[in-house]
């Protein structure tokens, strides 16, 4: 009887493993950022209400690029893709198409993180990243949008836009619209090397400080990308100014250095207002860089 008794638990315990281990895992786990595939088969609008008040505004800034992005030529599916040496004078009229929460959360071609709930692009072309402004030829809707990513890879698309951007334009609730593409080339595009054993302020050209004369905010310097992204996420719940991430090549190292800025701003009482903000939330002492 104790035999039977036993090799009867046994086989309870071994049918209750096989059962947990099938079992699958949490739907409500959010999909890692640049996992091999895709936690959704097929791409869908947001579960929740988009809250117009949260889209930030895309204010084109000067820019510098790295490779991040914008290997050229690249192969997708079979067929290659060249990058624009510049987006200068770049227009185009097509089919604009969105994306939305397949890829929410996951890594953009040069390695941000995609936001369906906020504005941006995908285009086969334009350098990354760079800021185009969007029309919708069906309403005469336009909106400005900063590139971050790749695609659509259909010959009858000429842009992939995130889900707030085609709410925006009015085309959220069907497949495509046809808009007008210019390009927006902010002035001072400039590719910074500095060396960064000195003071990073220091890291803007002379001929680039010298015709804006803007004043910004640094919040952070850092050697990784996400955590600068991180900071990035955290001052845009604090100020409405634009915050963005300038990063550059040490002239001695392979090492970038990622650094957060708030601005411009030119009214010095709104600069402590936000340095403020930024002590308050545990966020560091920020300093004034002017460009």
């Amino acid at each position: 009887m104790n035999l039977k008794l036993c090799l009867l638990s046994s086989s309870v315990l071994l049918l209750a493993a096989c059962q947990s281990a099938s079992v699958p895992p949490s739907s409500t786990t959010a999909p890692v950022a640049n996992a091999g595939r895709y936690s959704i088969s097929q791409d869908r609008a947001p579960s929740q209400a988009l809250d117009v008040s949260q889209i930030r505004e895309v204010i084109p800034v000067p820019l510098n690029r790295t490779m991040a992005g914008n290997r050229s030529p690249y192969t997708v599916n079979g067929r290659s893709y060249r990058v624009m040496q510049t987006e200068e004078g770049f227009q185009q009229t097509g089919l604009a198409s969105w994306y939305g929460e397949k890829f929410h959360g996951h890594q953009t071609s040069n390695g941000e993180i995609f936001d369906m709930y906020q504005v941006s692009a995908a285009h086969t072309g334009l350098p990354i990243p760079s800021f185009v402004r969007v029309t919708n030829l069906e309403n005469q809707r336009s909106i400005v949008v900063r590139v971050n990513d790749r695609g659509p890879f259909h010959n009858d698309r000429v842009i992939d836009l995130s889900y707030a951007a085609a709410y925006k334009l009015g085309f959220s609730n069907q497949g495509t619209a046809l808009v007008h593409i210019e390009a927006i080339v902010p002035s001072q595009n400039v590719i910074l090397a500095a060396n960064t054993a000195t003071n990073p302020a220091t890291s803007v050209t002379a001929s680039a400080a010298a015709a804006a004369g803007d004043r910004y905010l640094q919040a952070g310097a850092f050697s990784d990308l996400r955590a600068a992204q991180r900071l990035s996420d955290r001052l845009r719940d604090l100020t409405s100014r634009p915050v963005f991430i300038r990063s550059i090549q040490a002239a001695d190292t392979s090492q970038q250095l990622h650094r957060v800025r708030v601005g411009p701003i030119s009214d010095p009482s709104e600069i402590e207002r936000i340095s403020d903000l930024m002590q308050s939330a545990n966020l560091g002492q920020p300093y004034v860089v002017e460009e």
